[in-house]
């Protein structure tokens, strides 16, 4: 697991900082401890990075399942992939990071599927192919 407790010296704040994939994307997140809760991503707040109200869910989903009473500032930045992908991997990040900070959550997130990197990826194209396993149209005569 790639996670490490890390101290900021020029703001003498503490922070967790993970990795977390799906598919292409790859997401670097941040947690550091704050009175509330507060999401950026790639220096933007996460509801105009994600339209889409759905993928703010997603992102959120492991600091509500954990049930976690201490409140974080998530700094995330992310890149590759589509938005979908990237907010399953901003979670995944999020997931590992509580379970850094603290170790009693992880049988929670692992239930809930937030702790596993999800490994489907695209398959790659085939020569003579048109796509992965889409074969040219066949003709008899």
């Amino acid at each position: 697991m790639i996670a490490e407790k890390t101290k900021k010296e020029e703001a003498k704040e503490f922070f967790i900082e993970t990795v977390g994939r799906r598919k292409t994307s790859v997401a670097r997140v941040r947690l550091i401890e704050a009175s509330k809760n507060s999401f950026t991503v790639n220096n933007k707040d996460i509801s105009d990075y994600f339209p889409i109200e759905e993928f703010g869910k997603t992102v959120k989903d492991a600091l509500v399942k954990s049930k976690s009473a201490q409140k974080f500032k998530v700094i995330a930045v992310v890149k590759g992939g589509g938005i979908s992908s990237q907010a399953e991997a901003i979670r995944h990040g999020i997931a590992r990071g509580l379970v850094v900070h603290n170790p009693e959550s992880r049988k929670k997130l692992k239930q809930a599927g937030f702790l596993k990197r999800d490994p489907r990826m695209k398959e790659r194209r085939k020569f003579g192919l048109k796509k992965a396993r889409k074969a040219p149209q066949w003709s008899k005569r």
